[in-house]
């Protein structure tokens, strides 16, 4: 199953084409699902329709800045999109739009950052006397171009360059550079490395936890005490990556699998007090899973222990 990505444009999306032309190749891990815009006439958009990509758009001239990213927002979720990619988006984002779509945005910028944050970036290079300028892909943040950097191109600067020539050359690597970083990316959420560092830190983070081994599988437990999850990957070939965690019987088990058959299963050798969840999907939810993971901990610590959590409950 491929990754379903929006893009986000302001005009003549060159780098949302690259994404798209690289998502034809058959062995691309994502799909454009929406191409969205706060210019109607930007000409990216036309580019998008002919490709049969679905497009939205409307101008935010007008409005405020939270109400037009709430209707972004919304076109976003109707398009079931799991990852937003900003190619071209001259819009500051709300901090509500950026925390929604935390760690699933990607920015593109046509500078080595941290150089350069913001506009004029391939002046203010040249004026410098850099040797290169360069472009960045980066998650993100609050901060204007201010999120971890994943991924950079340095692109030389030449004697007698201009900004027209530099940026030129820039905007191939930059579509070089996007669709290569954003693949990585969306794989990112389905690696079982990526999926077992983010469940150790869930896990390791509860009250005088510990890791071992059992089963062949990575578990956490209490020390000296009973395991409260197991992280496992293609056990028995079973081909799913999952976290087993702790759950009130055959009842809840029976009720999770319904209500979404295909996130959780019953896991072999474990019974009925146990339960999978599949984080191997592409859309894991980690608030929810960290919250799986406290209330499988409490269902196996001391009383004395749990009153550490502050909250008692039972299974």
């Amino acid at each position: 199953m491929k990754a379903r990505v929006a893009v986000l444009i302001s005009g003549a999306g060159t780098n949302m084409a690259a994404l798209l032309y690289a998502a034809k190749a058959a062995d691309c891990p994502y799909e454009l699902v929406l191409v969205a815009s706060n210019d109607p006439d930007a000409p990216g958009l036309a580019i998008a329709e002919a490709e049969s990509i679905p497009t939205w758009s409307l101008s935010h001239k007008g409005m405020n800045r939270d109400a037009f990213d709430a209707l972004v927002d919304d076109q976003l979720r109707a398009a079931n999109a799991e990852f937003v990619a900003l190619a071209g988006y001259m819009r500051i984002l709300s901090d509500d739009f950026v925390g929604r779509w935390a760690g699933r945005m990607l920015n593109i910028h046509p500078s080595l950052l941290p150089l350069y944050k913001g506009l004029n970036t391939h002046q203010q290079a040249i004026d410098a006397g850099d040797k290169f300028g360069g472009c960045s892909v980066h998650i993100v943040t609050p901060g204007v171009d201010d999120g971890p950097v994943l991924a950079q191109t340095p692109v030389a600067i030449v004697a007698g360059d201009s900004v027209d020539t530099l940026a030129t050359r820039v905007r191939f690597a930059e579509h070089q550079l996007y669709p290569a970083t954003l693949a990585a990316f969306v794989m990112r959420e389905r690696s079982p490395d990526y999926l077992r560092g983010r469940v150790r830190e869930l896990a390791m983070a509860l009250p005088e936890a510990d890791e071992v081994t059992s089963h062949g599988m990575p578990c956490f437990g209490i020390v000296k005490g009973k395991k409260f999850a197991y992280f496992t990957e293609d056990h028995h070939g079973d081909g799913k990556t999952a976290i087993l965690v702790k759950i009130s019987g055959a009842d809840e088990q029976a009720a999770l699998i319904e209500m979404d058959e295909a996130r959780y299963y019953r896991p072999a050798y474990f019974g009925d007090g146990w339960v999978g969840i599949r984080l191997d999907l592409g859309d894991t939810d980690w608030e929810a899973i960290g919250e799986w993971l406290r209330k499988s901990w409490l269902a196996v610590a001391p009383k004395k222990l749990a009153g550490l959590m502050g909250v008692a409950e039972e299974f």
